[in-house]
């Protein structure tokens, strides 16, 4: 007999860059899927993470952080993450409770308000601010659109996120179990591997470097006898002064970039690894939708 008693929905997770909406979708499903920096507009593509409760499933989506932008880049992913708000059955909106009301915020709510979905606002980094400052918050975003839910969390610490699943479960309607259940991501792995090197990039590099960086896995192979995983991968910058910051002196910074993406790497799949890093340039890649296309976005 049919079990009419599952529920299942996709939730796409929107805000400004850098309010913390990848290390929520970390946190929520409680693996790395996304990738995290401190600097803003680090998500790049759309990310379908998979949390697996009982009797029901929510598919999230990780999107770019909204903002405005002229450039090619940020524009496509600006287009990206807008276009997940007409994919999906809910919205989780994130904010930064240290920055509540900025330019992002106002897009989204314009947005939003063009939609007949149910949103749940999501105040986060409550860790990081006296729990008296979070009231004002809530009553000032309660006054500009009919939330279904408000609340309060930390990425970081976890604070909150029992009850923010609680809330999304109880916006969900009846469904099919979309995905297996030992299947948090729909991404392949040289997506992630991808990610995780561009991650280390961030992190490792300053200024327009990071910006201007895309990574492509040019192979990747299993030797089973030696449980081995060989990646070759190459890093794409727009100049060759780039290329040489990214090398670094005597392949110092390349080296260093590889060392930690194949620590994170080996962790991530289990398994010993050979990595490989290459840099190359693609004149103004980010100002080229051609370009854009053939780096993935």
């Amino acid at each position: 007999m049919k079990d009419n008693s599952f529920k299942s929905g996709f939730a796409a997770i929107i805000g400004a860059p850098n309010v913390g909406k990848s290390t929520l979708l970390n946190r929520v499903l409680g693996e790395k899927l996304a990738i995290v920096s401190p600097k803003p507009q680090t998500t790049r593509n759309r990310i379908l993470g998979v949390y697996h409760g009982d009797n029901f499933q929510i598919c999230f989506m990780d999107t770019p952080g909204i903002h405005s932008t002229r450039t090619v880049l940020h524009k496509s992913m600006v287009t990206s993450a807008l276009e997940a708000v007409r994919e999906v059955d809910l919205l989780v909106f994130v904010i930064d409770i240290t920055y509540p009301f900025d330019e992002g915020a106002e897009i989204i709510l314009k947005e939003i308000k063009k939609r007949e979905l149910p949103v749940l606002l999501v105040i986060n980094k409550i860790d990081r601010t006296l729990p008296e400052k979070i009231l004002p918050v809530i009553e000032k975003y309660a006054g500009l659109f009919q939330f279904v839910s408000i609340i309060p969390v930390s990425a970081l610490t976890g604070e909150g996120i029992e009850s923010l699943i609680e809330e999304i479960k109880k916006n969900l309607q009846q469904g099919p179990e979309y995905f297996p259940k030992d299947m948090i991501s729909d991404q392949p792995d040289t997506f992630l591997a991808a990610e995780i090197i561009r991650e280390k990039i961030f992190i490792n590099t300053k200024r327009e470097i990071p910006y201007s960086s895309a990574v492509i896995i040019t192979s990747m192979s299993e030797n089973p006898e030696k449980r081995l995983l060989s990646i070759h991968a190459s890093i794409h910058v727009e100049t060759e002064s780039q290329k040489g910051i990214i090398i670094g002196k005597g392949g110092a910074m390349i080296k260093k970039i590889g060392e930690a993406a194949r620590h994170e790497l080996e962790r991530l799949f289990g398994i010993h690894m050979f990595l490989e890093l290459q840099a190359k340039v693609d004149k103004n890649w980010t100002k080229d939708t051609k370009a854009l296309k053939k780096l993935g976005y």
